[in-house]
């Protein structure tokens, strides 16, 4: 290998830290940046960032342009400047909103504590039980029935909901969850959901599985209805009884 020679390797995902792309992301929210400076108010080599840097160009997070340079070009290749996409920063103002959710949750549990943050979680899900109720209403009374309904109306709310028969029942999953990130440290607000439906489909439900929790989908068991079981042995009571009756005329 010649000296000097840049090797380019493949973005290994395992060795980009979450916590330091986020760092990245409010940094370049500020304005465009090279690696270089990138890396120095990280306190990381440049290597390292560019590592960081190849993994957000392969998700779409970033994009990389040459340094306008004024006066006289130097020797060898332009710098690059990294900036921000629009996917990136419409990502931003939901991290950030989210941040205010979770530091207003937190001031209420602090003073009001945890039956109040249940209580605010109850009246945040409130309006979407409202909203799924005529769409699940109409699906009868199976559990089954009114959870593929309630699946439609979930998925018009944006969690991108399904619902599937299985051997023991049926469950219901939601492949996106818009307060995951809240909902990580505050548990109340899949506990809120959770009551909401089992009150929509009519039964007890389970939750098996959060995203919150670092599960890749949110799993609701729904149990099948369960139908009364015949009376045994009442018709021949019946019959023995009149049998009895005619016996002792």
């Amino acid at each position: 290998m010649k000296k000097g020679a840049e090797i380019i390797e493949a973005p290994d995902q395992r060795t980009v830290h979450p916590a330091t792309r986020d760092r990245v992301i409010e940094l370049l929210a500020q304005g465009p940046a090279t690696a270089v400076a990138l890396g120095a108010v990280l306190g990381l080599s440049t290597a390292g960032i560019r590592r960081h840097l190849d993994a957000m160009l392969a998700e779409g997070l970033v994009q990389a342009r040459e340094q306008v340079r004024r006066g006289p070009r130097g020797r060898g290749r332009p710098a690059k400047v990294f900036l921000l996409t629009d996917a990136a920063r419409e990502g931003l103002g939901r991290h950030h909103y989210d941040g205010m959710a979770a530091a207003a949750l937190r001031w209420i549990a602090e003073h009001g504590g945890p039956r109040e943050v249940a209580a605010f979680a109850a009246a945040q899900v409130a309006g979407l039980e409202e909203r799924c109720q005529t769409a699940v209403r109409d699906a009868g009374d199976d559990p089954l029935a009114r959870a593929e309904a309630l699946a439609g109306a979930l998925t018009a709310e944006g969690y991108a909901a399904s619902a599937s028969a299985i051997a023991t029942g049926g469950q219901l999953c939601q492949h996106h969850c818009p307060v995951a990130h809240v909902a990580a440290e505050f548990p109340q607000l899949c506990e809120a959901e959770t009551q909401v439906i089992s009150r929509l489909v009519g039964t007890h439900v389970q939750r098996l599985a959060t995203i919150a929790h670092g599960d890749g989908v949110c799993t609701t068991h729904i149990p099948p209805k369960v139908r009364p079981a015949a009376p045994t042995g009442f018709s021949n009571n019946l019959q023995t009884d009149a049998v009895t009756m005619r016996t002792d005329s």
